[in-house]
Order: structure tokens, then sequence, then C-alpha cells
């Protein structure tokens, strides 16, 4: 089994679409105002933005995205007009990871796992 996708509402697929293409996704699908679809820079997983009426309420989902140096990533980031909501963190669980919300508070994680992302040294044989 992999995964295919994650989709998220939006009041406003138009801003969001702007926001994903800021932090390097490559926009694949485009039928806006109501949907657009990603493909992540690495690997074969793809993401989609769809248009609500109202956000969900209750726990919204959170995203995480890997990137191979954190550190660059958040600079060029910030560079250009993102924010974040905290700096860059050393984890128990031997990740390295930054948080940020998209426009519509979607809670993302900007992480640098390595090899700790499938094989913690207490990964179950």
């Amino acid at each position: 089994m992999n995964l295919n996708q994650v989709t998220v509402s939006s009041l406003d697929v138009t801003q969001s679409t702007e926001f994903y293409k800021t932090l390097g996704l490559k926009l694949i699908v485009n039928a806006l105002p109501r949907y657009v679809r990603f493909e992540c820079p690495d690997g074969e997983s793809t993401f989609s933005v769809h248009s609500v009426d109202a956000l969900p309420d209750g726990n919204k989902i959170t995203l995480y995205f890997e990137v191979d140096n954190l550190s660059e990533t958040v600079s060029d980031l910030k560079e250009k007009g993102i924010t974040f909501n905290t700096e860059i963190m050393d984890q128990p669980w031997l990740w390295h990871e930054v948080h940020l919300n998209d426009p519509d508070g979607h809670h993302i994680i900007i992480f640098h796992a390595g090899k700790n992302r499938k094989d913690p040294p207490w990964r179950v044989n």
C-alpha cells in the first residue's frame, strides 16, 4: 500500500495555492477556484486543496513535509515571506522540526528525520 494523496479544505483555494507553491510543491491540477492538486518535489505522494464554505470544527490535521536540509529550507522560506510559529526544535524522537500554519490554519511541520523517520532506535522488528 502506498499513500496516494492528502486533501485539505480551504476557504480560499487561490490563496492556499500560492502558499503551497511557495513551500515548493508543484501544481499539477488547476481547477481554481474550487480545487488544486500538487506533486511533492520528492517521492510519489500528492497533495490537494478543495474549496469549502466552512472549515471543519474540532481537530484539524497536521501535515508533515520532510526536507534534507531544514535550516536552509527555513531560511529560504523566511526570505519568501513565510512566517513560522516556532524556531527549529530538536525533538526527543530524534527529528528536527519547525511549525507553521497554512492560510486556513492547518498545522504544518517541516522536518528532517533521516533514517529515524522509519528506523528509529526503538523500532519494533
